[in-house]
This record gives C-alpha cells, sequence and structure tokens, in this order.
C-alpha cells in the first residue's frame, strides 16, 4: 500500500510517497519532530540545514549504539531470536535510508 506524507519541518514543506501504513508514516514523522525538536534544544543552532543534518546525524548515532548493543547480546548468547534481531536491524535501515531521502528532499529544495 502506498501512501502520502505531507511533511512540514523546519519551515519546509513537502510530500512523500511511502510503502507504508499511513498511521506509521505519522508516527515516524511524530519521532522525527520530536528529534529536531530536542536538537535545537540541546545545540541552540538555528539554521534549519544544520539543524535537520544534526538530526540526522544523532539518529545514526543511535541506530549505531542499538545495534552494538544487539551485537553484544547475540554474541553473548542472550539474544533468543535472531530473526527478531535481523528484523530490527532492516527497520532501522530503512528508517534510515527515509531519513537521508528526506534530507535530500529538504537539501535540494533549499537550493532551488
Amino acid at each position: 500500500m502506498t501512501n502520502e506524507l505531507c511533511l512540514d519541518i523546519l519551515g519546509t514543506s513537502f510530500t512523500i510517497t511511502a510503502d507504508a501504513d499511513a498511521e506509521y508514516l505519522e508516527k515516524v514523522l511524530a519521532q522525527y519532530q520530536a528529534a529536531v525538536k530536542n536538537t535545537q534544544k540541546i545545540s541552540g543552532i538555528t539554521s534549519p540545514l544544520n539543524i535537520a543534518i544534526l538530526t540526522g546525524f544523532l539518529l545514526c548515532d543511535e541506530f549505531n549504539k542499538i545495534k552494538q548493543q544487539l551485537d553484544e547480546l547475540s554474541s553473548s548468547g542472550e539474544a533468543e531470536d535472531n530473526w527478531e534481531k535481523q528484523e530490527v536491524e532492516e527497520r532501522t535501515v530503512r528508517l534510515i535510508a527515509k531519513l537521508e531521502q528526506a534530507l535530500n528532499l529538504f537539501s535540494n529544495e533549499k537550493h532551488i
């Protein structure tokens, strides 16, 4: 199922099309908006592009820390189901790809 989502972040609006449930897309958008607000609060940065880039970086950092924890659990034998670990990793990689796509769109629109 393909859904459209209107993004309005840091003064820039655009619509994306994604193969995901509308409710899920809204949830991801809300999480990203919260991450952007947190980045603004902790950094004091005012440039929308810099905020978006730093937010993406911080989310990738969080992803890598979670991945490292999963790897440690797996190597210590504490992980019960390798399939679940792979599913989490795949979903996280897809999220990062979507964030990169959104950042590229944001960056491209700022240069137009």
